[in-house]
């Protein structure tokens, strides 16, 4: 039972962390990724679809996406819906193709961009920290329906907290990484 505990902690703490990787991933690091629009929405055939549903994003050069709809009728919706978006991006309407443009990062872009991956941060420690206490309140219950005894209870305790040390100072070091990337030059 207390196996089970642990086990629980350590797949929601390590899906809060694939989940600060993938939001960081969508945080532009002066290079092109298609995972930056990718979540961009838009309205075809009635429904709203993602862009990845309706097209293929490809790098033709380092700082700039290729976007070719498989129906070349939502050219021009894919390139409102970038615009919509507001991405900071340069979305450009070529034949049956949309590129778009990313424009070169100034410092203070920069400066941003690394306050934005701080509150991904931030948001996953939080979220961490909350699976701590929902297990350590899983615990307690246990102990006062006397599953598990005392013991079971502060080791499962120290065993919780070091697994929250240990994915938020994992949360710090995907996010040192990515702040390295953007201030690249």
């Amino acid at each position: 039972m207390t196996d089970k505990i642990i086990e629980d902690t350590k797949k929601h703490m390590q899906a809060v962390l694939e989940h600060l990787k993938l939001e960081l991933k969508g945080i532009r690091a002066g290079r092109a990724s298609p995972a930056f629009v990718e979540p961009v929405t838009l309205e075809v055939y009635g429904a709203q679809m993602k862009l990845k549903d309706v097209a293929t994003i490809t790098v033709p050069e380092s700082r700039q996406l290729l976007i070719t709809p498989f129906d070349t009728q939502n050219t021009q919706l894919i390139a409102k819906a970038i615009d919509k978006a507001n991405l900071g991006v340069l979305a450009v309407v070529e034949g049956k193709a949309v590129r778009v443009t990313f424009p070169e990062l100034d410092q203070n872009r920069r400066k941003d961009l690394i306050n934005q991956c701080n509150k991904k941060r931030e948001e996953a420690k939080i979220s961490i920290r909350n699976v701590r206490r929902d297990q350590n309140e899983v615990v307690k219950k246990q102990k006062s329906a006397s599953v598990i005894t005392e013991d079971d209870v502060k080791r499962l305790e120290k065993d919780i907290q070091n697994l929250t040390d240990k994915s938020c100072k994992e949360a710090d070091d995907i996010t040192a990484a990515k702040e390295k990337e953007i201030s690249t030059i």
